[in-house]
């Protein structure tokens, strides 16, 4: 028994010094995101989805497992109740992002910690899982020029921050087919906005708004799956999940001042505030999303799925003002197929190789004209030799995402981009209870 414990507590100690590291150098390498598109709304979704699901072109609502091997699929928390085994999930994020408007361009690279996730069986047909991932990123930085009476000005935007979600779930199974599921999430983070105008003549008085939103609050999200049988080993599964369209709290600092700039183009001191906020109580609306997803997928081989999502985002508002915001849809298809999973004499047997593509018609519009996204995403899973005995499975996750929102059109911006996830999975056995005769 004495011997069991030290295992136990080498493993702990080995799975929390990795956990240490990756967010280390997590948030050594956080970079705030730089897109103009970024500015609308809450900024960029990132959306609750691990890197071997995003592979898949983001299908999660109806995906439970594929090989045996243990997903947290947060999106649809129904899914916890088939996890068997502790699982431990943690990642990087990395994209190269190139923007483009007329003739102009701009090449751009951020890099992120992205997720970190725990879950565990509580018993035969149930199971929980908490952790934390982005929620929305906010970055970017451009201007205008308008003219104003008789005079040229420079209109200036710039924003950065996030924010980012904790979560608590917890899943069931009901009979051998119907499974349910919910996660109690905190939304926080903070949103900084600056919109200057300044004007071309020298000693003219510049305007400055700058406004930040603190937000910290409680949403819950919820999931529902049914898998049948269509043969011997091949299941159909349906999913359905969405998000309460919550209000949480907001504590809102704003200030609009006047400056000059100097000469050599510096920018001085405010001179005057004209309006100032502190600490001003306020809140945020959260839009009411639906999932809905089919899987088809034979046991321990592959899987094929695809996903319809929905968002209510015209009913968003911060500080009690609407957005501006339309309501969004989008569709995702993709797959996972593994030749061998019990291999013996062929690595690349084993190795999980997922494809997927999506598509979104995203909540902006602009001057009438809808801003939409699409992309491909090509991945795998790396299975990992172990010295446990058959006891814990390892598994590395890498995705890569090529993709374009947004259009040349109407003097709009057009965002291309290329991203790449890169995941840690752990299933392993730590709470089971030994017999010592």
């Amino acid at each position: 028994m004495k011997l069991l414990q030290i295992k136990m507590y080498k493993r702990i100690n080995y799975i929390a010094a990795i956990l240490v590291l990756v967010c280390g150098l997590g948030a050594q390498a956080q970079v705030t995101t730089s897109s103009p598109y970024s500015r609308y709304g809450l900024g960029n979704i990132k959306g609750s989805l691990l890197p071997q699901l995003r592979a898949m072109g983001g299908i999660s609502t109806a995906v439970n497992k594929v090989t045996g091997f243990n997903y947290i699929n947060m999106q649809n928390p129904a899914s916890y109740s088939g996890i068997s085994l502790t699982t431990i999930d943690i990642g990087m994020s990395a994209g190269l992002t190139s923007l483009q408007r007329n003739s102009l361009k701009e090449t751009s690279f951020n890099s992120t910690f992205s997720h970190l996730a725990f879950a565990a069986p509580v018993t035969r047909r149930s199971a929980l899982s908490f952790g934390i991932l982005p929620y929305s990123d906010l970055g970017y930085s451009y201007r205008n020029t308008v003219k104003i009476d008789t005079t040229t000005a420079q209109q200036l935007y710039e924003g950065e921050g996030g924010l980012s979600k904790a979560y608590l779930g917890y899943g069931y199974r009901f009979g051998d087919h119907l499974r349910i599921g919910g996660n109690l999430e905190y939304i926080f983070g903070n949103l900084e906005t600056t919109r200057s105008t300044e004007y071309s003549s020298v000693g003219a008085y510049n305007a400055k708004l700058q406004n930040k939103n603190s937000v910290g609050g409680v949403n819950f999200s919820y999931g529902i799956q049914y898998d049948f049988n269509v043969g011997k080993k091949t299941i159909v599964t349906l999913g359905y999940s969405g998000t309460n369209s919550g209000t949480i709290n907001s504590t809102q600092t704003f200030y609009a001042t006047r400056y000059l700039r100097d000469a050599a183009g510096n920018e001085g001191l405010a001179l005057d505030t004209l309006s100032a906020v502190d600490n001003g109580k306020s809140s945020l609306k959260l839009p009411l999303t639906h999932n809905f997803g089919i899987s088809i997928q034979q046991n321990d081989k592959w899987l094929i799925g695809a996903d319809f999502r929905m968002g209510k985002w015209s009913q968003t508002s911060i500080n009690n003002v609407n957005q501006g915001l339309q309501d969004s849809w989008g569709a995702s298809l993709g797959g996972q197929w593994t030749p061998d999973a019990f291999s013996y004499n062929s690595y690349m047997k084993r190795i999980d190789y997922r494809l997927g593509v999506n598509y979104d018609k995203t909540y902006i519009q602009i001057g009438n004209q809808d801003i939409k996204q699409m992309g491909a995403s090509l991945g795998f899973g790396f299975p990992l030799p172990t010295a446990t005995g058959g006891t814990a499975f390892y598994k590395i996750n890498f995705t890569a995402e090529v993709g374009q929102r947004g259009t040349l059109t109407n003097n709009l911006v057009k965002e291309q981009y290329v991203n790449f996830h890169l995941g840690f999975t752990l299933n392993d056995t730590w709470f089971r209870k030994y017999r010592v005769d």
